[in-house]
């Protein structure tokens, strides 16, 4: 399932897939801890049911689900998303694909031996090719292919458009070596992850000239050289069919035929259930009521005691039965009505849970993680001090325990950006931020001048007399007598719009924030209009405020210390504000200090015509006015609360991610941070947002990546300014980088010793920790539902899939397995 939260386009080249649906999941250590030894931790095994290739049955169809049909099927372009990297998994060749461990490991269906047989003057790389190896149409796999792929990638030839592939431009030549076997690749300059390179590996007949590379491998591709070949793309019936390649000369894939169906997230319990899909990633929701209709299956016909019509109690029954069969006729119908809705969503949920009961839930943790960004472009994130104190208020054990614990995975907080437990470079470097200390993370705050009081404090640039002085040339105390009237004039005009707004917005109020105060206080029409919505809107807890419904709401901004909150003005969409999360602590170094000045786009700001007092709050009627800042404890600098913007997905498929969007904003008030949560719609969460650095806090993930290298670098790299005075930041979306850190990554870059490499990575780790830009929380979940019978196929974790060992255990009849009776 794809995840809001991981962005598009990071297909390469980090080996293991395009990213998230904000953040849940298909889907996911120890925390604020350091270690100067190599830590131990293992990484969580994959699920996918092993047996040996005998005992699998030939033939048979596979439907697995994907979230869409592949924008490109060229790897390669910006576009290429995680149905591309699923699906030409299967077609062309991985050279080096990463095994359990998370290493790239020799793919001997391609390769003999792949090795740098020379380090000077030049790095010089021979592959041996797998004399069998042939592309679909009978042609030999050589050296022409990976000329042709260099040539296209090494950003030299503008004609081809390509996504950034880094070290396809250390390439000085390609050659043919002693035989048309063997490839020659020399290096213009040392290239340590030089396995990352020609995977997938494209014929010559598409990399070989701009118009196929860029068009006509978008919608097809005619020779490939994997287990199975494509059939065909439907785009009415969303499927990429792919069929048994009979050229293939590696052990023969043991299913006829595998088909991709485009299926929406929301979609895939009816899907399981009608038998349309076999394979599925699927939410937390889905696993439950897979796992409910497993333990259910000796319920001996037993009415189920979840789903539609459980809730109803006895009393409730009788009453409405009585209703039913009442003398009131027009009442008796309501109720017919209403226990035949009742009785057919039932019905449907029973014939649901009996086909569920034909899926396992394989679960594992994901190749990718989620981790709290903080934009240190402008605003009070610029300071290193703010963005450390927010990393020192999170606790990243509990953030883990939220997403993680409820499916039974480890919930351990993730300690590196640049790998992940069981892999050979993890290392916990959390510790250069220091572990949590709410106290500490209020001294640096302190120290970056936010104080209790400082949101009731004027400017320091505030300068005196009034703009009509300024204007007139007044002296001072007709100036201050004009500003006064002019004071006056505003509040009751203020006034006036408040009433106006007020009258015009209670239809929108939020039911979520109302209190007994508020009610009595309301205006007694408006009252009357909410007053069913009221009866059942106390608050539960802070942590309620999850599942609210989009839009924004601004907390500690008050048009008077005290008063009630006016009502929305102009807002089509409620919204509400948490308190953001915990992470891990600093070590505040010179070096990793980004821009010291706060902007001035701080997302409350605060008015001279209210001095003395917080900047207003705008929530629906009926909201209980939240106290002034400095009551509450809200730290303020300059007049202006200390208040971050955090936006976060609204998808159905984003819940936990908004969750823990909830739990890190009650983090936060803790420490005087106000925080303005904002719900968009996946399709605009990236782009919209987090793309263009419309954000203080965002949750969002990146995939695992056998070569950090390459891969990290634009991740973490410094950015740059461009001639038009924006940032050129590549996909280092928080802002923050530092020249030391990118100077780690070049010297690994360039590091054959691969011990070596690692060690610089684990240096970079620890400043980008310290840097605290990008805090990591935790791995994702991978939940995927399986057919039962079916063997090697399920949560892989960092492996890539067999496709060639997918199939059905013992023996099944062919056709697909839509068709079956479940």
């Amino acid at each position: 399932m794809s995840h809001v939260g991981v962005p598009r386009g990071t297909v390469r080249k980090r080996r293991s897939l395009a990213l998230l649906t904000a953040g849940v999941l298909t889907i996911p250590v120890l925390a604020g801890c350091s270690s100067g030894d190599e830590e131990t931790a293992r990484g969580v095994p994959q699920d996918i049911a092993p047996a040996a290739r005998e005992t699998v049955a030939d033939g048979s169809t596979v439907n697995w689900a994907v979230d869409a049909l592949p924008a490109t099927f060229n790897a390669f372009q910006a576009d290429a998303d995680s149905a591309t990297t699923r699906i030409t998994g299967a077609l062309l060749p991985t050279l080096f694909p990463m095994d359990r461990t998370g290493q790239p490991k020799l793919n001997p269906d391609y390769l003999e031996s792949a090795k740098v047989i020379e380090r000077e003057p030049k790095q010089v790389v021979l592959y041996k090719l797998n004399q069998q190896a042939v592309w679909s149409d009978g042609r030999e796999i050589g050296a022409p292919d990976f000329v042709a792929q260099w040539r296209a990638l090494r950003g030299k030839d503008s004609a081809f458009w390509t996504a950034r592939n880094a070290g396809y431009e250390r390439i000085e030549k390609i050659e043919r070596g002693a035989d048309d076997l063997q490839v020659r690749v020399t290096f213009s300059k040392p290239y340590a992850d030089w396995r990352a390179l020609f995977s997938p590996l494209y014929p010559k007949e598409i990399t070989g000239s701009p118009d196929a590379f860029n068009d006509g491998a978008r919608t097809t591709l005619k020779n490939t050289a994997g287990p199975f070949v494509l059939r065909s793309v439907s785009k009415s019936k969303g499927t990429v069919t792919l069929a048994r390649n009979p050229r293939w000369w590696g052990d023969r894939a043991k299913l006829d035929t595998l088909v991709f169906r485009a299926v929406a997230a929301k979609d895939r319990t009816q899907a399981l259930a009608d038998g349309t899909v076999d394979v599925a990633d699927i939410d937390a929701a889905t696993a439950d009521r897979i796992t409910l209709a497993r333990r259910d299956r000796g319920n001996n016909g037993q009415p189920l005691n979840h789903g539609p019509g459980s809730e109803i109690t006895p009393a409730q029954a009788l009453r409405s039965w009585a209703q039913a069969h009442g003398s009131d006729e027009d009442a008796a119908e309501i109720a017919q009505a209403a226990r035949e809705k009742n009785r057919k969503a039932v019905v449907a949920y029973a014939a649901e849970q009996k086909a569920l009961r034909d899926f396992a839930v394989r679960k594992s943790l994901e190749p990718a993680y989620t981790q709290l960004a903080l934009n240190g472009e402008s605003g009070p994130l610029a300071d290193d001090r703010v963005r450390r104190a927010v990393a020192r208020a999170l606790d990243r054990e509990e953030l883990a325990r939220t997403v993680l614990g409820p499916l039974g995975l480890p919930a351990k907080p993730l300690g590196s950006h640049l790998a992940l437990a069981g892999q050979p470079g993890y290392k916990d470097g959390s510790g250069a931020l220091g572990e949590q200390n709410t106290k500490e993370a209020q001294a640096l705050l302190a120290d970056a001048g936010w104080t209790r009081g400082g949101a009731a404090e004027p400017p320091k640039d505030t300068k005196a007399g009034s703009e009509a002085e300024k204007k007139d040339g007044k002296d001072g105390k007709d100036a201050e007598a004009d500003a006064e009237k002019k004071t006056t004039d505003d509040a009751e005009a203020d006034k006036d719009s408040e009433e106006e707004t007020d009258n015009d917005s209670t239809d929108k109020a939020d039911k979520d924030g109302t209190d007994k105060a508020d009610k009595d206080s309301a205006d007694n029409e408006a009252a009357e209009r909410k007053k069913a919505d009221q009866a059942s809107a106390d608050r539960d807890s802070e942590d309620s405020a999850a599942s609210r419904d989009e839009g924004l709401y601004i907390v500690g901004d008050d048009n008077k210390p005290g008063a009630p909150a006016p009502a929305t003005v102009g807002s089509a969409s409620a919204v509400h504000v948490l308190a953001p999360a915990r992470t891990a602590a600093a070590q505040g170094t010179a070096l990793l200090r980004q821009a010291g000045l706060l902007g001035e786009d701080g997302a409350v700001a605060a008015t001279d015509k209210q001095p003395g007092g917080a900047a207003g709050a705008y929530a629906p009627v009926g909201t209980a006015a939240p106290a002034p800042a400095a009551a509450k404890g809200q730290l303020g600098k300059d007049g202006k609360t200390l208040t971050l913007r955090f936006v976060l997905p609204s998808g159905p498929g984003s819940q936990s991610l908004r969750s823990v969007g909830d739990k890190i904003a009650v983090m936060l008030e803790k420490i005087g941070i106000g925080t303005e949560i904002t719900k968009v719609p996946d399709e605009s969460y990236f782009k919209d947002h987090i793309a263009s650095g419309a954000y203080d806090l965002a949750l969002y993930s990146w995939p695992a990546t056998a070569y950090p290298a390459t891969d990290g670098r634009p991740i973490y790299a410094k950015p740059e300014p461009a001639t038009d005075g924006s940032l050129l930041v590549e996909q280092n979306y928080t802002r923050v980088g530092t020249d030391h850190i990118d100077q780690l990554f070049d010297k690994a870059a360039a590091e054959l010793d691969e011990k070596a490499a690692r060690e610089l990575m684990k240096q970079a780790d620890a400043r980008i920790w310290a840097a605290a830009g990008s805090i990591p929380l935790f791995q994702r979940p991978q939940l995927v539902a399986v057919d039962k019978k079916l063997a090697n196929v399920g949560a892989f974790g960092f492996a890539a899939p067999r496709y060639q060992d997918i199939g059905f255990k013992n023996r099944q009849a062919a056709g697909s397995p839509a068709d079956r009776k479940k």
